[in-house]
């Protein structure tokens, strides 16, 4: 079994992570571009060239499913990806958890780059899957960029300028790019008010990787034998995890659970 992720840079790690602890087994192809970081301020049609690009990298390893571990090539480029590549390899998108974070009503912001933010894209999720909940979107500016480099000064000040525009009462968070998730534990702290429950962080990896198994009829098994392998590729050739994947946990988990082809 081989699941291949693609994103523009290190935001698929959180993907990736869920499907090894899913499937420790599998073998798993990471495909990125980071050289051509940013996607989101491009336009529509420079961001499908460029996802094509790193989904072809990625499918010729011949994986059984393909996750779109990017929230603006998911946007931009998904049904393109999936007239070229489907049915022969399954693709899978990554939409923001919006559905389950509004579902019990109350004060819940969208954490998303500024591109995402206001976009017709997000706004009918908003409309379709909103319900009664009040939601804010909250634009975070370099907030990807700083998470690509691993720039920690960075990361605090985009977390903080983000925070102060999210709703005090706020009951839940959407992760809005999957780059966000891995300082997820950051950010409830940067947003969780003394007195307040326990702030609700919403991502994508976990429902990612489990519609990557159901897609191709495998079970997860947890317990399975740790024996799957590691292939990275930038910008099309082989390459290893860069220094800043190593900082942080989804990164460290994966370099250290597989041996890297």
């Amino acid at each position: 079994m081989k699941i291949a992720l693609m994103d523009s840079g290190i935001g698929l790690l959180a993907a990736a992570a869920a499907v090894r602890r899913l499937r420790p087994d599998a073998e798993l192809v990471l495909s990125s571009d980071p050289g051509s970081m940013p996607w989101g301020p491009r336009t529509p049609e420079d961001i499908t060239a460029l996802a094509l690009d790193v989904a072809r990298a990625a499918a010729a390893h011949r994986p059984d499913a393909l996750i779109v571990a990017c929230n603006t090539a998911s946007v931009h480029a998904l049904p393109t990806l999936r007239a070229e590549l489907e049915p022969a390899l399954p693709v899978i998108g990554t939409v923001p958890a919006i559905k389950p974070a509004a579902a019990g009503g109350g004060s819940v912001a969208i954490w998303a780059t500024p591109a995402t933010t206001g976009s017709p894209y997000q706004r009918e999720l908003i409309n379709d899957f909103g319900g009664a909940a009040e939601v804010t979107e909250v634009p975070c500016p370099g907030l990807a960029d700083a998470l690509e480099h691993g720039d920690e000064a960075g990361i605090d000040r985009a977390v903080a300028a983000a925070a102060a525009l999210t709703p005090p009462d706020v009951r839940a968070v959407v992760l809005g790019c999957t780059h966000y998730e891995l300082v997820a534990n950051r950010i409830r702290e940067a947003v969780q008010r003394p007195g307040r429950p326990r702030l609700a962080l919403h991502g994508s990896a976990g429902a990612v990787a489990a519609q990557a198994l159901r897609r191709i009829g495998v079970d997860p098994a947890p317990m399975a034998e740790p024996s799957g392998t590691l292939t990275v590729l930038r910008a099309g050739r082989p390459a290893t995890l860069p220094e800043a994947a190593l900082t942080y946990a989804e990164g460290r988990m994966l370099a250290a659970a597989a041996p890297v082809l």
